[in-house]
């Protein structure tokens, strides 16, 4: 059996528009928790710190890096978290492209009333 390269694994994966579709869907929450990761190791904190800085278990904060994870944190717990490690939250809306997608969705929302 021969190995495939990662990059021309993704490149045959991504020739599908619907894998293509569901992978830069998820790339928000994926970037998410590697930047959570990264500043609790830059501030020099374990997950069991971090849970007893939050007051929470390590398993929660565990979870919450976890990019297989199903759960969806609450604003309000980035934003703890965040402080922690000595940041401020701060969001941002980037616009969809192509357009023609926003319009889709609002269609298929209006037929489904």
């Amino acid at each position: 059996m021969s190995t495939v390269a990662f990059k021309d694994f993704k490149k045959k994966a991504f020739s599908n528009s619907e894998v293509k579709s569901e992978y830069d869907y998820l790339i928000p929450a994926y970037e998410l928790r590697k930047k959570l990761i990264r500043l609790r190791k830059q501030a020099g904190l374990t997950q069991e710190e971090m849970a007893k800085i939050l007051h929470t278990k390590k398993s929660n904060i565990s979870r919450l890096e976890n990019v297989n994870s199903n759960i969806s944190p609450k604003i309000s717990t980035i934003e703890s978290y965040a402080r922690a490690v000595g940041y401020n939250l701060e969001f941002n809306f980037i616009p969809i492209s192509p357009k023609k997608e926003i319009v889709e969705k609002r269609v298929h929302f209006s037929a489904s009333q």
